[in-house]
This record gives C-alpha cells, sequence and structure tokens, in this order.
C-alpha cells in the first residue's frame, strides 16, 4: 500500500494528526505517544471519583443487544472479559447508514479492530473493541442512502424514503418489509453479475428480515462483516442502555451550567489556539435531548426551566432531574455530552474518530474535567482509497499519479489531448483563416473603386467563407476528439474512483460495491495485516 498525508478539511484536525503544538495543548494525549498509552491505561486501573456504571450491568445488556443482532461467538468473548477489573476499550462509532454506509465506516470498525488488538498484545490485558451505532440521531437524510458508480461513469444514488415525518431518532422510525425489499432490488440492479453477488444479496437480505429500523439492519449487517474479529456493538438508543446511563443524566442536568461553562470555556481555548470551533455551543443550551410528543427536542435553559427551541415543551430541573431516574430512555445526547456518556459506559482507552469530530471532541476537555474524567486518547481513523486493477492500469497508461487526480484533473487531461493532436488542426485552421482573409481582404477592399455596393457584397462572401472554414473547423475538431471517447471515458473512471463528487471515495461510495466484484478477501486483508495508525491516507491496489 502507498501512504501520503490528505490535508484534511478541519485545520484543527490536521494539525493534530502532524502533531502541531498548537492542536496537541488541546488534548491530554496524543496517540503518536507510546508513553501517553500506558499512561491513559494506568490513569484508567487507578480509584476514581468519576461517575462510572456497574460494569455486569454492562456486560448483561451487551450480551442481550449482540445475541439479538446474531453476532458473533468472538464478540460475545469479548463482551465477557469486560466484566474484569483489567479490561479496557476501544471505542468509537458512526451513524447507521444504508447496507452500512460509506466505506468510511468500514474503515472506523477495522481501526478499532486493529488498535484493540495492538494494545492488548502490548499492555498483556484485555482490550475489547466496541462500535456504537448513533441511533439516537435524527437526521435520517444523512444515512437514507448510499452511492454507487455505474457503468456510464454516473454516481447513482440508492436511498429509502422517511417513514413518517417525524423528527426522532433513526432508531425510533420502523422501516416496512417493501420498503427493504425495494431498497435490495435497486441494489441488485446497481451491482454487476458476479461470482459473489448471490452470496452478497442473500447476507444482505438476512440483515434486513424483520429488522424494524435502519438501525436494526445496519448491526445486523456490521456483525456479519466484522463479528468474527470480536467486535462488539451496541445502539446508543438501546432502551436498556439507556437504564443504565440514569446516573449520568442526572448528573448532566444536576451540572448543567456548569457543563455549558466548562464547554464555551474549552471553546475560547480553540479560538486562541487559531482555530474555530467545530460545534456551535449555545451559551443557554442544555446539550440534551428528550423525547416528547413523537419527536427528538433539543432542550436550552431559560429563566431556570428547561425548554425546547420553539417553547412547546418546557420542564422544571426536579421535573428533568425525575425524568432522568425514572425514564431515562426520554433522554439522548447531543455531540457534545455524547463522549461524556461513552466514557461513563466504557474504560476507553482510546477513541477512533473521524476529521470533523476530533475537531469537536477538543471542546469537550474540560467538560470531563468537570466531572472527574479524563479525555481518552484520540485516535484518528484508519483512510483507504480502493483503486481497482483496470484503474491503476489506465493511470498508469495516462501517467497520472494519485496527487494528479486531487490537484490537476483537468489540466493533466487536457495535456494528454493536446499531445495526441498531432495533426496540430487548431493551428492549421487558424492559419489558413489568416491567410485567406489576409489575401482576400484587400481584394474586397479595391471593389469600393468600383461600386460600394459591390464591396459590401464583398464582405458579407468573406465572411461567409470564414463561417465555413469555421464550420470545417468543429466537424474536423468533433471527429478527431470521438476517436478518444474510449480514453475519456477511461480518464473519467479515474477521477470518478478516486473523488467522486468531489470528495474522498471514502466518504461517497458504499462497500457492497467491492464486496460484489471482489468478495471479502480485500476486507479481510485490511483486517487481519497489522496497519498502523498513523494518520495517514493508504492507496489499496483490489
Amino acid at each position: 500500500m502507498e501512504t501520503f498525508h490528505w490535508k484534511k478539511s478541519q485545520t484543527l484536525a490536521d494539525d493534530y494528526i502532524l502533531h502541531a503544538i498548537q492542536a496537541d495543548g488541546l488534548f491530554p494525549y496524543h496517540y503518536r505517544n507510546s508513553n501517553d498509552w500506558m499512561e491513559r491505561a494506568q490513569w484508567l486501573s487507578a480509584p476514581t471519583k468519576a461517575p462510572q456504571v456497574d460494569r455486569h450491568k454492562l456486560v448483561k445488556v451487551l450480551t442481550a443487544y449482540n445475541e439479538r443482532i446474531g453476532n458473533l461467538p468472538a464478540a460475545t468473548a469479548y463482551i465477557s472479559a469486560l466484566a474484569q477489573n483489567d479490561a479496557l476499550a476501544i471505542v468509537g462509532g458512526q451513524q447507521a447508514g444504508l447496507f452500512g454506509g460509506p466505506l468510511l465506516v468500514l474503515y472506523k470498525a477495522i481501526t478499532i479492530i486493529q488498535l484493540a488488538r495492538e494494545w492488548s498484545e502490548k499492555l498483556k490485558r484485555p482490550v475489547v473493541p466496541i462500535f456504537w451505532i448513533a441511533g439516537e440521531d435524527h437526521d435520517f437524510d444523512e444515512v437514507n442512502h448510499i452511492y454507487t458508480l455505474t457503468s456510464t461513469q454516473q454516481v447513482e444514488k440508492i436511498k429509502v424514503e422517511h417513514p413518517n415525518g417525524q423528527r426522532t431518532s433513526v432508531s425510533k422510525l420502523p422501516l416496512s418489509s417493501v420498503v427493504w425489499m425495494e431498497a435490495l432490488e435497486s441494489l441488485d440492479q446497481s451491482l454487476m453479475d458476479t461470482e459473489f453477488k448471490g452470496a452478497l444479496l442473500d447476507k444482505l437480505k438476512q440483515t434486513t428480515e424483520g429488522a424494524g429500523t435502519l438501525s436494526d439492519a445496519f448491526a445486523r449487517w456490521m456483525a456479519v462483516l466484522f463479528g468474527e474479529y470480536g467486535l462488539v456493538l451496541i445502539d446508543s438508543d438501546e432502551p436498556a442502555l439507556r437504564e443504565i446511563e440514569a446516573e449520568m443524566f442526572e448528573q448532566l442536568v444536576i451540572q448543567n451550567e456548569s457543563l455549558t461553562a466548562a464547554l464555551v470555556k474549552t471553546r475560547a481555548e480553540v479560538e486562541a489556539a487559531g482555530y474555530d470551533a467545530q460545534a456551535e455551543i449555545a451559551e443557554d443550551g442544555a446539550n440534551l435531548f428528550v423525547f416528547t410528543g413523537g419527536h427528538r427536542m433539543l432542550l436550552y435553559r431559560e429563566d431556570g426551566r428547561f425548554v425546547d427551541k420553539k417553547k412547546a415543551y418546557t420542564f422544571s430541573r426536579e421535573q428533568l432531574h425525575d425524568l432522568a431516574l425514572t425514564s431515562p430512555e426520554q433522554f439522548s445526547n447531543n455531540v457534545m455530552t455524547r463522549p461524556l456518556m461513552q466514557e461513563f459506559l466504557f474504560p476507553v482507552l482510546a477513541t477512533v474518530l473521524g476529521p470533523g469530530e476530533i475537531a469537536y471532541w477538543a471542546l469537550t476537555r474540560q467538560a470531563f474535567e468537570l466531572f472527574d474524567m479524563k479525555m481518552p486518547i484520540v485516535a484518528p481513523r484508519l483512510e483507504f482509497t480502493l483503486i481497482e486493477g483496470t484503474v491503476q492500469k489506465n493511470m498508469n497508461k495516462y501517467d497520472f499519479s494519485f496527487e494528479d487526480v486531487l490537484e490537476r484533473f483537468e489540466e493533466k487531461k487536457q495535456e494528454w489531448l493536446d499531445a495526441q493532436d498531432t495533426l496540430k488542426l487548431a493551428e492549421r485552421f487558424e492559419a489558413v483563416k489568416a491567410q485567406f482573409q489576409a489575401n482576400y481582404s484587400p481584394l474586397v477592399d479595391s471593389l469600393a473603386a468600383i461600386n460600394p455596393g459591390v464591396k459590401k457584397l464583398g464582405e458579407t462572401n468573406l465572411a461567409k467563407i470564414v463561417d465555413q472554414i469555421e464550420f470545417l473547423q468543429n466537424k474536423a475538431s468533433d471527429a478527431y476528439k470521438t476517436q478518444f471517447d474510449s480514453a475519456l471515458r477511461q480518464l473519467e473512471r479515474i477521477r470518478f474512483t478516486i473523488i467522486p463528487l468531489a470528495k474522498p471515495q471514502e466518504r461517497v461510495y458504499n462497500g457492497c460495491a467491492y464486496l460484489n466484484r471482489y468478495g471479502n478477501d480485500w476486507l479481510t486483508n485490511l483486517i487481519q495485516t497489522p496497519i498502523p495508525v498513523d494518520g495517514l491516507h493508504r492507496i489499496y491496489y483490489l
């Protein structure tokens, strides 16, 4: 695999990955420092005042959930290990995407597995790979679709429609068997016929049969792909999980003003370091959602009470406190309190994050400290671009490097086309037009001595002849370009492979197309081959 640094859109994340001093100061540890991993493991083993979940209750919840989604014995064994006092965890997560979502979701799971394996060996302690599914998120349009590349070089979108229009968690939106059938049929039509297609579609069908929600089907599919490597899955909106989160929700209500103050203070530090805050922090924000009236409502503080944005619902502090203890399933975290809840639930050695997540986690350092916690090691997820053999061959054929595609694709394409123009048609036609006008214009001018009308006729005649030359030039140019239609399609295939929709491949395409063409070997190789988590982007040739 080739590696290089792909500059991130988030400057803070980019600087953190590159170990820049100004970004390092915003995090208590750095993933590149082995001593920080050791220190974090020791810190987690020390007595603490921080609120912590009952490990045995957690194990019970995880076991029941993973059995329900059909996860494999390797994951069950890891869950049992969590009951041990010396067990640690590598944790990361993502929204529940259709058919697994974009490739980056798979890469995040691979990173979690890789780090758990690496540090279990180094620390001689159980390190459990845990993937939480953000089923509590309500942005259905963000997760209800996948993209595939068609044979005609079009990026095709396959999606499922919102079942009822309610602004509620994805894990609370039931999808009918008809919706699943239609989505599978669309996927079937988009995939080429291969030796792997039948088995792939059968497995996907099994994950959707009886799946009430997108979150359920996603969990089952992730178990199919990663269960044998011990990846433990949990939906953040699982009712049984909410029950054991009650104590932390209670603390988030009790210390709500202090929580906001801590976030605001850290935001000032982030901005003082020269970065824009990735997440909005409202000074009256509660950083909690409640489910009420069939919707997921973000809460704000107003005159000692908690209200939604439209002020349709209001709670006293006492009501919200009681609700946290008696009906915690009605609560939901936002991006600022989810890291705190993750720390409450798991002995987090490191959390695996994408660039945007790294940037907003930087805002939480003092919030962790408020609850006698400490932000875990932040590890960037592995990044890959998959290059098929035919695409690699064409890149060599047309002398396109990976960086050429990213930075100067159109320029390189035009250079190649210009180099093929051995006839120099444009130059020769321009020369003919110039020579004709140079010879014909003086003759037309001299006609004025005979009759002004004859001169005007001559000028019209000149213009028509030039138009005819240009007409032939355009026809010749079109005919010439037709010779290179195949080459232009091959060049476009390169571009749509690496930067579809002007985005990195891993953020657009779904993994099913690659599993369909190449089977599971490439995925197995990425999981089983030790790959350093170093923040570099890797080019993987299929």
